[in-house]
């Protein structure tokens, strides 16, 4: 019993002895804070966002790089600038000369005005010949008018003659009759012995006479028939002959406009002719459509050939309109809307992002949807304008076009474990809210829905 008990001690003090170490219980309590730590942080917000790349434009389209064209076909024959020089609206870039052996002729102008003041007189001529065959055809007119007019009084007298010899007629007729008559009772009393011969004879006598003028008034009155259908044949010869003279002078008033009017085409034509070489000659110049810079020039040495709006030169428009295109995935373009918020990394520009917390993101930039394109701009990406937050910080001054971009469109908050539960199973961002309407001005800047109506009132 003596010896268990000293045993015993001796293994109670050995155990007394042991001590746990301090480094394990370092690294306890650092585990046992870092898992508090993470459990807190998953229920810390994340606000949700859509990645993309992308590039610095303009919004406008006119303040985009563009290339300067020749309008004509020529030969270099001297540049007025160099790559990087300012220019203003109008500035020459450079000088071309004719290479069509059409344009060759230096006084061609002067020659094609000629040729104008030619076919302007010949225009005049028959302008005044048209004149000349319209106061013909009105004077025919008239003529003819006057010639039926006698035509037609002639007839009228003529049928008033044909009464008067029917009447004579008649008369001498009945008075034949009379004599006719007067013969045969007479010529009965001269067969009774009861007259003298000289009597029956005189009497005999009147009635020859008598037989001629009847037979002189048929004649007149057959006379005055014929002259009556001569008269009523001249009216509709007068007609036929003063129409005749009209739609000869009208066929040539007609030959005549269609010649004026074949010269005033060839004359318009001409003049044509005439404004488009004098604008080729001006096309010998090519200028700067607006100001800028010369960024690039892609034509090289004097002598060389260009042909038809061909590209001799890459101007930038001075403007102070920017904005980032930038491209999402196919998948994320639903979720996205104009007016949500964006926040943008450029090139050249240190920063530190943390794309979930934005708040305490260093050196990005704020900017806004302005735009989202409705068919995609290559396969699976579709394109967005971002235009600068007025209710952020400016974008900086020395942004270049072209420069590279990263950015990300803001949506809404979610707690931390609900986003890493999304993205270990490949699930779309929650949308609950859409943004406010925006519309975009003529300079590029965003304009809100609720400024909008109070400009309105």
């Amino acid at each position: 019993m003596k010896v268990y008990s000293d045993t015993k001690e001796i293994e109670f003090y050995t155990l007394k002895t042991l001590k746990t170490p301090n480094a394990g219980k370092n690294l306890a309590r650092w585990l046992i804070g870092i898992f508090i730590v993470f459990l807190i942080m998953l229920f810390l917000p994340w606000q949700q966002n859509i990645r993309g790349n992308g590039k610095v434009t303009a919004f406008l389209p006119g303040n985009r790089p563009q290339t300067v064209e020749s309008t004509i076909a020529g030969r270099i024959t001297g540049w007025q600038v160099q790559e990087g020089m300012a220019v203003k609206k109008g500035d020459t870039i450079l000088t071309i000369s004719e290479i069509k052996d059409k344009y060759f002729d230096p006084n061609l102008l002067q020659r094609m005005g000629e040729q104008n003041s030619a076919k302007e007189q010949s225009i005049d001529a028959k302008l005044n010949k048209a004149t000349a065959l319209r106061q013909q055809i009105q004077a025919l007119r008239k003529s003819m008018k006057v010639k039926i007019e006698q035509a037609q009084n002639k007839l009228v007298q003529t049928r008033y003659k044909l009464t008067s010899d029917s009447v004579d007629f008649e008369s001498e007729k009945i008075r034949f009759s009379n004599f006719e008559n007067q013969f045969e009772r007479n010529k009965a009393l001269y067969e009774a012995g009861n007259i003298a011969l000289t009597k029956f004879q005189d009497i005999e006598t009147k009635l020859q006479e008598s037989r001629m003028k009847v037979v002189s008034a048929e004649n007149k009155y057959l006379e005055s028939q014929t002259e009556l259908i001569n008269a009523q044949v001249n009216i509709g010869g007068v007609e036929a002959e003063y129409h005749d003279k009209i739609s000869k002078a009208q066929s040539d008033l007609n030959a005549t406009l269609s010649n004026l009017y074949d010269a005033e085409a060839s004359l318009s034509k001409l003049k044509n002719e005439y404004v488009n070489v004098q604008i080729r000659k001006d096309q010998y110049h090519i200028t700067a459509p607006q100001a800028g810079f010369v960024v690039k020039v892609l034509q090289a040495g004097i002598g060389e050939t260009i042909k038809e709006g061909e590209a001799v030169a890459t101007i930038l428009p001075k403007s102070t309109d920017v904005a980032v295109e930038m491209y999402i995935n196919a998948m994320d373009v639903p979720l996205v809307a104009k007016g949500r918020k964006v926040r943008i990394e450029f090139d050249g520009w240190p920063s530190l992002q943390f794309s979930g917390w934005p708040s305490v993101s260093v050196g990005t930039f704020g900017g806004i949807v302005s735009v989202i394109d409705y068919v995609n701009s290559s396969p699976g990406k579709f394109r967005l304008l971002i235009t600068p937050d007025p209710e952020d910080e400016a974008w900086p001054e020395q942004l270049r076009l072209g420069s590279g971009t990263k950015g990300w469109v803001m949506l809404d908050s979610v707690p931390l474990w609900y986003e890493l539960w999304r993205q270990l199973n490949g699930f779309p961002a929650s949308l609950y809210e859409q943004p406010e309407d925006v519309a975009v001005g003529k300079d590029g800047k965003v304009v809100k829905e609720s400024d909008q109506k109070s400009t309105a009132k």
